[in-house]
């Protein structure tokens, strides 16, 4: 059967000939738009289409096996069970405008990319997720949030562009206007440096946010934190985001890692200016979230001084939090865990 949740509706009624387009406009709009269960009937979606819909298409959304509320910040973690047994997480972010939330969502159950400070790349790679499952996360979440949803972002489980067409259709659906109805700016996809997507995304000229998580411009502290760094070293990493900076709407996104003692010397902030120093960067900052105890967080002095180490490159440098920390929602804490 034809997976409703991973269409659009001129892809629907791509595969649905016989059904009037806009009776797939009007499915799309309740289903995914809205979240109903089952289609309205109403001018523009007649019973005929209905049961020809209904015949030729599934849309389950993941069963919650357990759902953690962060007392501090509010934020929700979900653990879904998928169709085959799988599991796989989602946050509820609230935002800093009240009524406002952003879902923080999977692209694969576990992940590949070995880095060595997060959960999931402990559980290694288990499977992409189709774009449904993804889109049925989300469905989920949104159906239980006290506000509205004006945000995504893809920095759950998984490399984003390891799954990166069903992640980019995902990401479709959710700034349709009668899907997700989220606007192109607030969905964000983040990666570790999968160098020839990076590549594909900049030639493609998307209009999602695009993340690139650096953690450390020296080539051999980079290897140990990131093992994908030794399939794309530095150098041909920069060059990537040299092609995605050509056409990128703003600045360029740099994610940064903070590790004590690690990555939070004179010689990174060094190296960095001589590898995209030439660049519109905007500079991310993020306290590691490590459940092992071998990555520590950067003391306030120890993070305010990296800070004025990178002053000299005069782009913005911003210090993200990570909400959920206490219950193992955070950046780099995702694991399937149940409480």
């Amino acid at each position: 059967m034809i997976p409703l949740f991973a269409h659009t509706p001129d892809t629907l009624h791509a595969e649905l000939p016989g059904v009037p387009l806009a009776a797939c406009r009007r499915a799309f709009h309740d289903l995914v738009g809205k979240g109903l269960p089952a289609m309205e009937t109403r001018d523009g979606l007649s019973k005929a289409s209905i049961r020809a819909i209904e015949a030729a298409c599934h849309w389950a959304l993941p069963e919650v096996e357990t759902r953690v509320q962060d007392d501090f910040d509010k934020s929700v973690r979900y653990l879904f069970r998928l169709a085959d047994g799988a599991r796989v997480e989602a946050v509820c972010i609230p935002l800093h405008k009240p009524g406002r939330y952003s879902v923080c969502l999977s692209s694969q159950v576990g992940c590949a990319m070995g880095c060595a400070f997060c959960a999931t790349g402990r559980l290694g790679l288990a499977r992409n997720l189709a774009t449904e499952e993804i889109i049925g996360c989300f469905l989920r979440v949104r159906s239980e949030c006290p506000g509205r949803v004006s945000g995504a972002v893809f920095m759950g489980q998984g490399e984003p562009f390891h799954n990166y067409d069903a992640v980019l259709r995902a990401a479709e659906i959710l700034c349709h206007p009668n899907g997700g109805a989220i606007a192109a700016e607030n969905v964000t996809i983040s990666t570790v440096g999968v160098v020839p997507a990076i590549h594909r995304y900049a030639a493609e000229r998307r209009s999602f946010r695009l993340i690139i998580s650096l953690h450390s411009a020296i080539q051999s502290r980079r290897d140990a934190l990131v093992a994908v760094s030794r399939k794309w070293p530095l150098p041909a990493l920069a060059e990537a985001i040299r092609a995605y900076a050509q056409v990128a709407p703003g600045r360029v996104t740099v994610a940064y890692t903070l590790v004590s003692g690690v990555n939070t010397g004179a010689d990174e902030a060094e190296a960095l200016a001589a590898l995209l120093g030439d660049l519109p960067l905007r500079i991310n900052l993020i306290d590691v979230n490590d459940t092992t105890g071998e990555f520590a967080q950067a003391p306030d002095a120890e993070r305010r001084r990296f800070m004025d180490l990178l002053q000299p490159l005069r782009v913005p440098i911003v210090r993200r939090y990570s909400v959920g920390a206490a219950q193992n929602s955070a950046c780099g804490m995702l694991a399937s865990v149940t409480p």
